[in-house]
């Protein structure tokens, strides 16, 4: 299977590449009300960028169950990472915050953090939330076996990755109409495995290319796979707010998930643009 997508199909799957998880507006008046009074920042913040701890979890087992077969000396974290430019990614408090139950959760200076297994949370269906307002950020989970060369990543943690960050529902998405609906469609792990799931990946660094490197084999991603098909989009201005990789499109990629001609020990390799940061 070519890893090309067909170009005249990438505007439309741009936007729902990009289009984001938003919660449902009814269920976050809901679970608002059952939320003790407290004084913290996260805690009072108006509009804040939730998650469910309970799927969060969901997604560490998925991990655990599936590392064995795709990525057997990997580890799981999860990440933060900037939606809008003016975001302050530094300090952030996270907690966990459920009925009758509230903990912090630490987060690295890289912006990664472990989830904390605990019963009372799960059951009570707690939120994480960081003291930051929806929209700023988003969050992906972050699979990676150690010992590989710089500047690669392993094919079968970034499968993992996408299986993983589906199921803890992860992606964030935007407001509009279609999002709503888009989300009933891409939010099982089963989405990973479709024909050229278009899943965003984000690179330490701007990306200049993308290689897939099996043995002998090397294949350069094409252009659409990279920078959310931004270049195919004739109405980027408009749809670029609606996608979680805003401010970082230049670190996004796709990658041929589906395509298992392409083992799971295949390397990715970046190449960066000179200078990126």
């Amino acid at each position: 299977m070519s890893i090309c997508l067909v170009r005249a199909a990438l505007p439309a799957a741009w936007v729902l590449a990009c289009l984001g998880v938003c919660m449902d507006a009814n269920a976050q008046a809901a679970q608002g009300t059952s939320l003790p009074t407290v004084t913290i920042s996260a805690k009072a913040n108006r509009d804040p960028v939730e998650k469910s701890y309970r799927k969060m979890i969901r997604g560490m087992d998925l991990f655990e169950r599936e590392k064995k077969s795709m990525a057997p000396d990997a580890s799981l974290r999860f990440k933060l990472l900037p939606r809008r430019r003016e975001t302050d990614m530094n300090a952030i408090d996270l907690e966990v915050i459920g009925t009758t139950i509230d903990f912090p959760v630490p987060i690295a200076p890289d912006h990664t953090f472990t989830m904390p297994r605990n019963p009372k949370a799960y059951d009570e269906n707690a939120q994480v939330i960081p003291n930051r307002k929806a929209q700023t950020m988003t969050w992906r989970s972050e699979i990676r076996t150690p010992g590989l060369p710089p500047g690669t990543r392993r094919l079968g943690d970034l499968r993992l990755e996408c299986r993983v960050g589906m199921e803890s529902g992860l992606v964030s998405r935007g407001t509009s109409i279609i999002s709503a609906i888009t989300g009933a469609i891409f939010d099982t792990p089963a989405y990973c495995d479709q024909k050229a799931p278009l899943y965003l990946f984000f690179a330490e660094r701007p990306l200049f290319s993308v290689t897939l490197a099996s043995g002998e084999r090397r294949e350069i991603l094409p252009v659409a796979m990279l920078y959310a098909a931004a270049s195919d989009d004739p109405k980027l201005d408009r749809d670029l707010p609606d996608c979680d990789c805003e401010v970082l499109v230049d670190r996004t990629y796709f990658l041929p998930l589906d395509d298992r001609s392409w083992a799971d020990d295949t390397l990715v390799e970046f190449e960066y643009m000179e200078g990126g940061s």
